[in-house]
């Protein structure tokens, strides 16, 4: 799944996406809010790994120091009254989807996200009826990966590389990603994610774009952490 595999143009697409969306405060601050959330409610940079990487994304686009405080307060005040959700259902093409949100409004957010899986030709599901083709697993993005960086990072642990990710266990993502700034490398990002264990192999282009469509309106809902796919292209 490399060179110049359709697979590629996946993650290129998708790269292309995100980069644009990351161009405004906005997305900044939607990661900002989602990497306390996954990073066990903790708004310390110092203790919050993922936080950590995220204010720095936030800087490397010249966002305010006090945007990011108000930021940070404004988690503090509303934290009391969020609920955290994992939902599962069946996308397009009979993809298995988990997604995690964490709201203070239960009926909203079921109801929005209902409405693009049924627009979508999906089906929302009940609690554990795809959660068993996923393992959760910590995933990290570096800038990029040489053979003997792969070495150096065996020895802290690591279950698995692709390119430029690379997957631990869950438990052991904070101090991984601490060893490896250590490194001097450069991390992307970091999070806890749901992995699929067989990956449905998706037929054609137009089948991809919708799914990919679909994954995309699910992300724009300020209230969803993350949406988890188990599809594949070659």
């Amino acid at each position: 799944m490399s060179g110049h595999s359709k697979w590629s143009n996946i993650k290129n697409r998708k790269g292309a996406q995100d980069q644009k969306r990351s161009e405004t405060f906005t997305k900044i601050a939607k990661n900002i809010m989602t990497a306390i959330r996954v990073g066990g409610g903790s708004a310390d940079p110092d203790v919050n790994g993922v936080l950590r990487i995220a204010i720095e994304k936030a800087r490397e686009v010249n966002m305010p120091k006090e945007n990011i405080e108000r930021l940070l307060v404004k988690f503090e005040e509303r934290k009391a009254n969020l609920v955290s959700m994992i939902l599962e259902g069946y996308g397009p093409f009979g993809v298995p989807i988990i997604i995690t949100a964490e709201t203070d409004n239960k009926n909203r957010i079921l109801s929005e996200i209902k409405l693009i899986f049924k627009n979508y030709g999906g089906v929302l599901g009940e609690s554990n009826s795809v959660m068993f083709q996923f393992n959760q697993v910590g995933e990290i993005e570096l800038e990029k990966i040489d053979e003997e960086t792969q070495l150096k990072l065996i020895d802290f642990g690591v279950l698995d590389f692709e390119e430029n990710l690379i997957w631990v266990n869950t438990t052991d993502l904070d101090l991984v990603v601490k060893n490896i700034l250590d490194l001097g490398l450069k991390v992307v990002r970091s999070e806890a994610v749901y992995k699929a264990i067989n990956p449905i192999m998706l037929n054609n282009e137009d089948e991809l774009n919708k799914i990919l469509d679909f994954v995309e309106e699910i992300e724009s809902n300020d209230d969803v952490l993350g949406v988890y796919t188990g599809f594949d292209y070659n």
